[in-house]
């Protein structure tokens, strides 16, 4: 298991250097987590949800909305840059990827809900 340190480097690189995210990942660890977040989104009442997942120095990601759409991986990190417009994507991100990091390392993946200011 990668340590809490090397997985916030992993999750930087991915979700601030858009680098690679793996479908298989995708499909082993988040994929049967689509209806537990889409009911917290429901219960929530928020307008998307995502969760980002880390495994062997591979990262994958899930963002649902609440109009029923789904985004994986690259196209979830591209979908939440045009819901967090610069610079609050990066921000956003700086501020969430350390407390990710530690969920993920102690074998939890963390469920981001948010409501959308109007």
């Amino acid at each position: 298991m990668n340590s809490a340190k090397k997985i916030e480097k992993l999750l930087t690189q991915a979700l601030l250097h858009d680098g690679e995210m793996d479908d298989g990942l995708y499909e082993y660890e988040l994929a049967g987590q689509k209806e537990n977040m889409r009911r917290s989104l429901i219960t929530d009442q928020d307008d998307y949800i995502f969760a980002i997942t880390e495994n062997a120095g591979f990262v994958a990601m899930l963002l649902l909305e609440a109009n029923g759409a789904a985004y994986i991986n690259e196209q979830a990190r591209e979908r939440l840059k045009t819901l967090w417009p610069a610079p609050a994507y990066d921000s956003n991100l700086k501020q969430l990827i350390p407390s990710i990091a530690r969920d993920l390392h102690r074998g939890s993946i963390p469920l981001n809900g948010a409501k959308v200011v109007r």
